[in-house]
């Protein structure tokens, strides 16, 4: 389930539009529902708050307007394999070459 501080990508009607991350999830006077304000990530920045229930912010569907809409939490990327890592670096030999910008001004 996605909480306070997450950030979460927006889908809706299964393509993703834009990334936001929560910044409050309240109780609403409903049971299993609950005012969530989003910072949407964009130009400019947007503060929004949806009232949603429980299951929507865990990341099942719903829909606003008319429109399906989703929620995903994003997981940042696992760090690549050091020994797929070092295969890489075997098959393309100039990949990790440091230029020196001083000696380039040189010249």
């Amino acid at each position: 389930m996605a909480k306070e501080n997450d950030v979460v990508l927006i889908y809706l009607e299964d393509q993703p539009i834009s990334f936001a991350r929560i910044e409050e999830i309240s109780p609403d006077v409903k049971k299993d529902w609950y005012h969530v304000k989003i910072l949407m990530l964009q130009v400019p920045l947007q503060v929004a708050t949806w009232i949603l229930r429980d299951i929507y912010i865990q990341g099942q569907e719903f829909t606003m307007g008319g429109k399906r809409v989703r929620l995903e939490p994003v997981v940042c990327p696992k760090k690549p394999d050091p020994s797929g890592e070092k295969q890489k670096k075997s098959e393309t030999p100039d990949a990790g070459k440091v230029i020196s910008l001083a000696d380039l001004k040189k010249k």
